[in-house]
């Protein structure tokens, strides 16, 4: 099996040793979860190679190349790509999703089904439709995006769990619907690095939808039970909900998480860095600095900002933001944050904040 923390590649800056995986790994049994609306999906495991997705540079190449040749076909008359899509979303729940809900963001049980890649498709998102879109370039990239942002906090929670013994661990999950990047994050510490997770953890979810987070508490559950990948664990999920434009509540949070020992991290996964004005980052990356007393670590994903990922932007209902890793750069400093580590797949860049 291929590195599980994060492969390093061309485009990662800071480069550090990476941790590697053990000689003979543990096996876990695949296991479900319900969402609210009674579907059973497989729950995500990147150190399962069921769910891996490749990060050697030629392979990110090769689907951003293919996510190119998407957008370049794309490239039609917008009645007919209407008539298409319309098409297409009668016969698919993946399409229907991502180009017919008529919403500016992707829900987070529709973006959680398409990170189960085409193999693990269950119904009733497996029709041939389905399938052929799951199997694309930038669903891929997508899937790649969770797994680099897993890997980028899992790498940097290591040296403050070993140097704060038995303390409890809260991963705070800004707009991450199921959580899955947070629940991975503690699979991968839990496969390198067990001695780390005796301790007591909380999954702290702020989401103003709560159709993820009930999967995610779901699937966290089945993940805790035996044969799972973490089996026995002490760990908690809690639901907020949650509007980043008012980040006086994180703030909050924090003050509350600080009223005792804690080490504290936070990610945000296809969320506040992507959708979020530059005010609402500056001030919620603020509010998890603490003035140095909040996360010792932040990981999440920014909007590419070449000229394919704008065009295909435009082209959808998503208000995406495309910043970059030189557009966001500014505004982690503003909110106290330096950019530690990064990592890309293609149409967004994965960065690992610490602070400044």
């Amino acid at each position: 099996m291929e590195t599980v923390f994060l492969q390093p590649h061309a485009c990662e800056r800071n480069n550090g040793p990476t941790m590697q995986p053990p000689a003979q790994p543990a096996e876990h049994r695949r296991v479900h979860a319900a969402t609210r609306e009674g579907y059973v999906l497989p729950v995500i495991d990147v150190t399962d190679p069921r769910f891996t997705v490749p990060d050697d540079p030629e392979t990110v190449r090769s689907y951003f190349e293919g996510f190119a040749e998407e957008a370049f076909r794309r490239r039609m008359p917008r009645f007919l790509m209407r008539l298409m899509l319309k098409w297409l979303a009668r016969r698919s729940l993946l399409v229907k999703a991502m180009f017919g809900s008529g919403g500016s963001f992707l829900d987070g049980v529709s973006t959680y089904v398409m990170k189960l890649g085409v193999d693990n498709l269950v119904p009733p998102f497996d029709t041939p439709i389905d399938r052929r879109f799951a199997a694309s370039p930038h669903v891929a990239l997508l899937r790649l995006r969770m797994q680099q942002v897993a890997g980028l906090l899992a790498e940097a929670l290591t040296g403050a769990l070993t140097a704060a013994e038995g303390t409890p661990l809260h991963l705070i999950n800004i707009g991450g619907g199921p959580a899955i990047d947070s629940i991975n994050t503690l699979i991968l510490l839990n496969r390198h690095r067990p001695d780390l997770l005796r301790r007591r953890v909380v999954i702290h979810v702020l989401d103003g939808d709560d159709a993820g987070p009930y999967f995610g508490a779901n699937a966290l559950a089945a993940l805790k039970e035996r044969g799972g990948a973490l089996e026995g664990l002490d760990i908690g999920f809690e639901h907020k909900d949650y509007d980043w434009n008012a980040p006086a509540a994180l703030g909050s949070l924090i003050g509350e998480l600080n009223s005792g020992p804690a080490v504290i991290a936070a990610s945000s996964e296809g969320a506040l860095f992507e959708y979020g004005s530059d005010e609402a980052i500056v001030a919620n990356l603020q509010a998890l600095r603490a003035d140095g007393r909040g996360a010792v670590a932040v990981a999440g994903s920014v909007t590419g900002a070449d000229p394919i990922r704008r065009r295909m932007i435009r082209e959808t209902p998503f208000k995406l933001i495309p910043r970059g890793v030189e557009g966001f750069t500014p505004l982690a400093e503003r909110g106290g944050m330096r950019i530690a580590k990064s990592a890309s797949c293609g149409f967004s860049e994965q960065v690992l904040l610490r602070r400044l």
